[in-house]
């Protein structure tokens, strides 16, 4: 997956951002004397640092049934946006500083960190436990989080990107969409719903690799760009990227939210919820959350593949897995939790205390086993098996590439220069530069980290 050694140690100034970050949020973390390895009654208290989501937030509320059944052990959770998750834990496992016991991670990075010996080999500690059952994972999310043929993570839950629609409202513009659109349908049919009162689509804008460059890099890819060749020439300054690029901008001045910089995930999900957007394409996990009993679009979407342009998949392949850094002094008590929040009977409680669609997803192959399960999932849960068995992050795009990923590229170097050439086309979609100097920018930006990697 790395192409070289050097490719094993983040940036300097990647580092020296999330160290200053991690410095300024350290007053929300647990300092007391159970933090560190337990008082002198065994008492232990975990840190876990983790991502504002409703996955998560359902994890927090049920870590009381773990608390109840482990007496001594208290669970802290740290609850963060994405942005900031990633700066304060990155900071954190790279200086071996110890603030968190248990970090949520993506698949981006549980290889590079299992590889520098920033976490805890999990690999015997899960074969081990038959209980457990590692071979249930599902292969694709079980291979994002393995390095050297060592499991550094495991998946919280797992997702591809699909496409979600208001089918009411749809039907009632006369708008009917396949199971695999194009972008071009997609947009033509934003256009066509689109009113002062609900927008025709919801696309993530907020500047951030994790953020706008999640999807758009989908984009970009199925319109036959990349950020590199497979020879680690930067190509993002071609007219791949700039169609797909002004493609993106034109659809949501045309159909999109009137300050699109401000939406990414949770905001996008709000809006198809209260019925301000019809359409959205975002990650498959999002299906679960639209379906829920509460939930007020609820037996009213319709979901479909990724939209495509050139290529027959456009869909991503991502994990939120939970981790131990090496840095723990509670590694015995972080290793039985993280395995009683990623078993068959988490999934279970889940079920039953929440409601069998807010399930963790594309995580287990037993959990589509589970008849409670695949009734309330009848909707999502077929495709999204379907889209994540049918993307090749070896090549996602028209033209090889020489790393294994879809919406991001597997060099530390890609945290920065994702996070820089957002803000740059976030500042295009919002107006306040041209399509043009944004590439040009970006092009210097991802060259400038390709070069290290051409030995």
């Amino acid at each position: 997956m790395l192409s070289s050694k050097r490719a094993l140690t983040f940036g300097a100034g990647a580092l020296a951002s999330a160290l200053a970050l991690a410095a300024c949020s350290s007053g929300n973390v647990s300092t007391d004397s159970g933090s560190g390895g337990g008082d002198a009654g065994g008492k232990v208290t975990l840190n876990l640092a983790t991502v504002n989501n409703g996955q998560m937030k359902d994890m927090e509320k049920l870590k009381t049934e773990y608390e109840s059944a482990n007496p001594g052990t208290t669970v802290n959770f740290q609850v963060m946006e994405e942005g900031d998750l990633r700066a304060a834990v990155t900071a954190d496992v790279a200086s071996g500083a110890g603030q968190y016991d248990v970090v949520t991670i993506g698949a981006y990075e549980t290889p590079q960190w299992g590889a520098n010996g920033w976490l805890v080999d999990l690999t015997d500690s899960l074969k081990s436990d038959s209980s457990y059952d590692v071979d249930d994972i599902l292969p694709p999310v079980r291979d994002v989080n393995t390095y050297d043929n060592k499991l550094f993570a495991v998946p919280f839950y797992g997702e591809s990107s699909i496409l979600m629609y208001n089918k009411d409202v749809l039907s009632k513009a006369g708008v009917t969409l396949g199971d695999s659109p194009t972008w071009q349908e997609v947009a033509d049919a934003a256009k066509k719903v689109n009113s002062a009162d609900m927008s025709g689509i919801c696309m993530r804008g907020k500047p951030g690799w994790g953020d706008l460059f999640a999807p758009l890099t989908t984009v970009i890819q199925t319109f036959g760009g990349n950020w590199y060749d497979d020879q680690w020439n930067a190509t993002v300054d071609t007219p791949e990227w700039k169609e797909a690029v002004t493609f993106y901008k034109t659809m949501l001045d045309t159909s999109g939210e009137k300050d699109p910089v401000s939406y990414s995930f949770n905001e996008c999900l709000t809006a198809l919820k209260e019925g301000k957007a019809a359409m959205w394409a975002d990650a498959s996990v999002a299906a679960s959350m639209l379906e829920a009993d509460d939930s007020p679009v609820k037996g009213k979407m319709g979901y479909a593949h990724m939209p495509v342009n050139k290529t027959q998949q456009s869909g991503w392949l991502w994990s939120w897995n939970l981790a131990i850094p090496s840095s723990t002094k509670n590694k015995d008590a972080a290793l039985k939790f993280v395995k009683w929040a990623t078993s068959k009977d988490y999934i279970k409680l889940v079920g039953q205390k929440i409601g069998w669609s807010n399930v963790p997803p594309g995580s287990r192959t037993s959990t589509y086993e589970i008849p409670e399960y695949k009734e309330a999932a009848a909707a999502y849960a077929p495709i999204t098996l379907d889209v994540m068995s049918s993307v090749n992050p070896k090549q996602p795009g028209v033209n090889p590439q020489g790393w294994v990923g879809i919406q991001y590229v597997s060099i530390p170097e890609f945290q920065d220069v994702g996070n820089q050439c957002a803000q740059l086309v976030a500042d295009y979609i919002a107006g306040r530069g041209s399509v043009d100097d944004a590439l040009a920018k970006c092009q210097s930006l991802a060259q400038a980290a390709g070069d290290k990697h051409k030995s």
